[in-house]
């Protein structure tokens, strides 16, 4: 092997696993993907913003930028870091769980620290350390998927991972609204959420080692380009794409949906009911369909053994609630919309991790490729924002808006069709 592959020689782990994993060892991820992303929502959702109140009431907003847009920056660097780091980690524990157990203690602490932090500074600190440890702990989650779990089962382990993740969210969301602005008892249910969340797959893993010896010397010239390199491969630079596309158009969906009840539906004049209630429905129903139509899509392209029409579809799918909510602002609309939504968005998780887990190019260097992919996630967050603004300020509104993400959401579907090597 070339020192310039920068990936470990893993031998019997870095081979496309082919023996079927037991219901529990799938339970022990669900459950992590589901701590992750409790501890990541309940602060998203409610507890920074309260805090950022507490701080400064008169900047609140710009606090929460700030401490906001820190934690992104930091995500776009840790998960493909991390995961180039768990591919070349030698433990007797194997190459996941020491990141993904220490990733989520890192993540606990930082929680922990949020809670007592006096200004800003240590806030925007403590809460890049949460996000540093939590995406070290996905990042090495994520990639234990193709190290155990065959192609064949792919979309429905992938599915029950998304299902974990929106659980998670939906954990969040009631843990923020339990705790009546309580920031210590907030930050400190979503740190034990995280990090009981990590014990059942710490304790049940299956994770084999890598031997010291086989693992190269690190050089950090070839180690960086690395990171590069996987976008060389046609198959996996157009997943990339289409999973950057796909989430651009549904962040854009789902960026201004208060206002848009707000301003196009005028929710409280029509409907009597206040539009951050409306955003709690709304989410909560589209997190329903998320959680059914992301195991059940995972299943039917695994008995179908094909990846790619079920991404087509599930891209059409969330493209069609665009243009709902486009042409019909109602609260009628807008629950039709988020069901579709859900639905669409919930399948297109899970087939779509089974389709990038094929177009990996090296197993040795799993975590590190997942990480890249995981770009396509965040960088989103902080696209979408810059895009949807115009459109809602300048060039015709909510229209406009939610027409733009379905085209976006729809270019996905169609790249999509430019990946070869997988059905």
């Amino acid at each position: 092997m070339s020192v310039a592959h920068q990936g470990p020689a893993t031998g019997e782990a870095g081979q496309e696993p082919t023996r079927p994993v037991t219901p529990l060892w799938i339970t022990g991820v669900v459950l992590v993907n589901l701590g992750i992303n409790a501890a990541f929502f309940a602060p998203l959702q409610v507890l920074l913003g309260l805090q950022a109140a507490v701080l400064d009431p008169g900047q609140k907003e710009g606090i929460l930028a700030l401490v906001t847009g820190a934690g992104a920056a930091v995500s776009l660097v840790a998960n493909p870091i991390f995961g180039a780091f768990s591919d070349r980690t030698a433990s007797r524990f194997g190459r996941r769980v020491p990141w993904v157990v220490g990733g989520a203690v890192v993540g606990a602490l930082g929680l922990i620290a949020l809670a007592g932090v006096p200004d800003v500074a240590l806030m925007t600190l403590a809460w890049c350390l949460v996000q540093a440890g939590c995406n070290g702990a996905y990042a090495a989650i994520t990639a234990a998927i193709p190290d155990k779990v065959p192609v064949a089962r792919r979309g429905t382990v992938g599915g029950l991972a998304a299902m974990g993740q929106t659980v998670g969210i939906l954990l969040g969301a009631v843990i923020a609204a339990v705790v009546s602005g309580n920031l210590w008892l907030g930050y400190g249910l979503a740190a034990l959420a995280l990090v009981l969340g990590v014990v059942l797959f710490a304790l049940r893993s299956d994770d084999r080692p890598i031997h010291r010896g086989d693992v190269p010397p690190l050089a950090w010239g070839p180690f960086l380009l690395g990171f590069v390199r996987p976008l060389a491969h046609p198959d996996f630079r157009w997943a990339w794409i289409t999973r950057l596309l796909v989430n651009i158009g549904n962040h854009m969906i789902t960026l201004y949906l208060l206002f848009f009840l707000t301003d196009a539906v005028r929710l409280k004049e029509t409907e009597g009911i206040a539009a951050e209630t409306g955003v709690l429905i709304l989410t909560g129903l589209y997190a329903v369909f998320v959680i059914v139509t992301s195991v059940i899509g995972g299943r039917i392209s695994d008995r179908m053994g094909r990846r790619k029409p079920m991404v087509i579809l599930s891209s059409a799918i969330i493209a069609t609630s665009a243009l709902i909510l486009a042409f019909s602002p109602t609260w009628v609309g807008g629950l039709v919309g988020a069901s579709v939504l859900g639905i669409g968005f919930g399948a297109y998780l899970a087939v779509d991790f089974a389709l990038i887990t094929q177009v990996l190019p090296n197993p040795e260097d799993r975590g590190k490729d997942l990480g890249v992919i995981n770009i396509a996630n965040s960088l989103p967050q902080v696209i979408a924002p810059a895009i949807a603004w115009p459109f809602v300020t300048l060039w015709g509104g909510y229209l406009s808006l939610y027409v733009a993400a379905a085209v976006i959401g729809l270019l996905g579907a169609v790249f999509v069709v430019r990946i070869k090597g997988v059905a």
